[in-house]
């Protein structure tokens, strides 16, 4: 009979023992490339983890997606991570604030593979400077603005103060001295959570 509980997540370590991707698997997934996986394997062995065994998939797949809304990913500027999804598509996973992450982060720094994360604040800050200052072409930024556009939203501040948008993405953007992330911002307006930083998010109209 085969094991229910042979599944574990894992994950693979930068040299400043930071995590640059999370996954999960059984057998030695963690120590073998996919076949349509980018992700480079540590040379050194040692720089692989695991991070929790004797799993059902059902308790790997939540608890791979729970890592990697702690550590975040780079390709959505959340985080330090390589992965390109939330992973667990399907489960349940955990809804947490962003603060309550930044919490859980932080509770995380000491640990064998979170050494370092201090910095990650000022990683951040230099990937947002990175991207404020990059050049597209009007056609390019007209394509990327327009796919963007589905919903106008009615977005409140802690104070009060009332703004009318129809990009999330921009607003966030445009006002870093908020510094509020475009996908919570989402998770608010379509009710999954209540408020991010004290800000609220009501949608007005659906943009056909």
């Amino acid at each position: 009979m085969v094991n229910p509980n042979r599944f574990y997540t894992y994950a693979y370590l930068r040299e400043n023992r930071t995590p640059y991707y999370v996954g999960k698997g059984q057998g030695m997934r963690a120590y073998k490339k996919g076949s349509n996986e980018t992700i480079k394997l540590p040379k050194d062995k040692s720089r692989i983890i695991i991070l929790k065994k004797n799993l059902t998939e059902q308790e790997a797949f939540k608890h791979e997606r729970y890592m990697i809304a702690v550590f975040g990913r780079k390709d959505n500027g959340t985080g330090i991570l390589r992965n390109l999804t939330d992973s667990g598509d399907g489960m349940s996973g955990y809804k947490h604030s962003d603060e309550a992450l930044l919490f859980l982060r932080e509770r995380m720094i000491g640990n064998q593979f979170a050494k370092g994360y201090k910095h990650l604040i000022e990683i951040k800050e230099k990937i947002s400077k990175a991207n404020k200052g990059r050049v597209y072409t009007e056609e390019r930024n007209k394509k990327i603005s327009k796919s963007k556009i589905k919903y106008l939203y009615e977005i409140k501040s802690p104070n009060g103060e009332v703004f009318i948008t129809n990009n999330l993405t921009d607003f966030c953007r445009e006002n870093p001295q908020y510094g509020l992330y475009r996908r919570l911002m989402c998770d608010v307006a379509h009710g999954k959570q209540k408020h991010h930083k004290g800000w609220t998010v009501r949608i007005l109209e659906h943009i056909t």
